[in-house]
């Protein structure tokens, strides 16, 4: 059986320490539960160091979140990417998505977040991939996805909302690495006679 890639694995771990990545630290300092002071180290009966209450004891696990996206593809085969107007990567193309909210499947959200971003209503049908980024603290799930509604139009979220060929993908401006991943392997599907590892560029720590 084939072993399943993890391109996330292969870069380097930047810009993380105490169990957080540097940009959220600043963030865990008071206790959820009681408001006392956090501390990292050693917690009785775990493998690993925590941030734990110093007051109660409470530990505060610091996990990733869920950020649902989809592929949508045309009936002629064409993928609808959308060049984003918010940070991060600003200006450059990515999959429509974002973060899950509290009540939704993975699916509803990827769905709401598709037609926030581009106007359309789609039906994700296969799972592309699951991508991490730690750094960024997330975990991506890319659907692909039939539209099945609406029209695509610009929204605060987006400079552009365009289709592409597979031959025309704007891989030089792809912004995430977790996007590239993504459409690299919805590429693999449908071209299997492109060397796609060749196409896009990996950053070293986003």
């Amino acid at each position: 059986m084939p072993r399943l890639d993890d391109p996330a694995a292969r870069l380097p771990l930047q810009g993380f320490g105490d169990g957080a990545p540097e940009w959220m630290a600043p963030m865990i300092r008071h206790c959820a539960r009681c408001g006392g002071r956090l501390t990292y180290g050693p917690v009785p009966g775990d493998d690993r160091d925590r941030y734990h209450c110093t007051e109660c004891g409470h530990v505060t696990y610091v996990n990733p979140r869920v950020v649902a996206t989809t592929l949508p593809v045309t009936d002629d085969g064409k993928i609808v990417l959308i060049r984003r107007a918010i940070p991060p990567g600003v200006g450059t193309w990515a999959q429509p998505g974002g973060f899950l909210e509290a009540e939704e499947t993975v699916i509803q959200g990827a769905v709401r977040e598709t037609l926030e971003e581009t106007g359309l209503t789609v039906e994700p049908v296969s799972i592309v991939g699951i991508y991490a980024q730690p750094r960024a603290s997330v975990v991506i799930v890319a659907y692909e996805a039939v539209i099945t509604g609406g029209e695509m139009v610009i929204t605060p979220e987006t400079l552009e909302v365009q289709t592409f060929a597979i031959e025309e993908l704007p891989w030089a401006g792809i912004g995430f690495n977790t996007s590239l991943w993504a459409v690299r392997d919805y590429v693999r599907r449908v071209r299997p006679d492109l060397d796609v590892d060749r196409l896009g560029i990996e950053q070293s720590d986003f």
